[in-house]
């Protein structure tokens, strides 16, 4: 539980380390048809500027943990785009298939925005991104490389599903281990709508009983996680492959060590 506490403190760090960004986002996101696919690992700077954005725009995407020494889908990559290089984005909407950060912001802000356009603030970023970098220290480096420790096993017959945001430092903790294990999973964005939503489940900035806007994206995941006190609390993953659920990170990454990390 120490070492938990530990890996609380340097991801809050490291999300400290990009400000507000991958916290809030829209209410009513333009969700394509079929599944985004990511193709990246968590510890990279460039793939969490592109996280970043889906946050913002708060659309939900297939991952691909692509971590240093895997195995399982470092070749899907270099078969589907003709090299190695992460993020790879992919999207079976347009046809698209990108690798570089900044053109995948882009076509997302094109495609998947009220505008169309990319804001100034997400146009351009400093070639070598070394504010994301630091992050990734702080953290530990967490989420960079496969966990060697391990026997390679299939995935899973269906994709894990987690709710989170970007910024969400016990998330970080989930898809930091989701990463290293290889495990692909259907990441739910659930960003911050507006400032009402801003604090922990348990404590909100505003004060009084927590209400999501309604017809909200936020309003539609409280149904769906049955929260009896109508709130929000992220991480939260669902394994349809056990039929388990659970909130708290700590029990999050006991359930995914003990189920995947367990070498058979």
């Amino acid at each position: 539980m120490v070492n938990h506490h530990i890996k609380v403190t340097q991801a809050i760090l490291s999300s400290l380390t990009e400000g507000s960004r991958g916290m809030s986002g829209t209410a009513f996101p333009m969700q394509p048809n079929r599944a985004l696919k990511l193709y990246e690992f968590e510890g990279s700077p460039f793939c969490r500027r592109v996280r970043e954005v889906m946050t913002l725009l708060n659309l939900d995407y297939e991952v691909y943990p692509c971590p240093k020494g895997g195995e399982k889908y470092r070749s899907v990559v270099k078969k589907l785009g003709g090299k190695m290089q992460f993020p790879f984005f992919v999207d079976e909407n347009t046809g698209d298939q990108l690798y570089e950060s900044q053109q995948i912001i882009q076509h997302l802000f094109k495609h998947y925005s009220a505008t169309g356009k990319t804001p100034s603030t997400y146009r351009y970023y400093p070639k070598l991104p070394f504010v994301a970098f630091a992050g990734t220290l702080i953290n530990g480096a967490r989420g960079v490389w496969v966990n060697k420790a391990i026997k390679q096993r299939e995935a899973p017959a269906e994709l894990l599903q987690l709710w989170g945001f970007e910024s969400s430092p016990f998330t970080r903790i989930v898809r930091a281990l989701l990463t290293e294990l290889e495990l692909p999973f259907v990441f739910n964005n659930v960003a911050k709508e507006r400032w009402q939503d801003m604090g922990l489940a348990s404590f909100r900035l505003k004060p009084g009983p927590y209400h999501a806007i309604k017809a909200g994206k936020r309003a539609k995941i409280i149904e769906l996680m049955g929260r009896p006190t109508q709130d929000i609390q992220v991480p939260y993953l669902v394994d349809p492959n056990t039929n388990v659920a659970l909130f708290e990170s700590a029990e999050i990454v006991k359930y995914l060590e003990q189920q995947y990390g367990t070498p058979e």
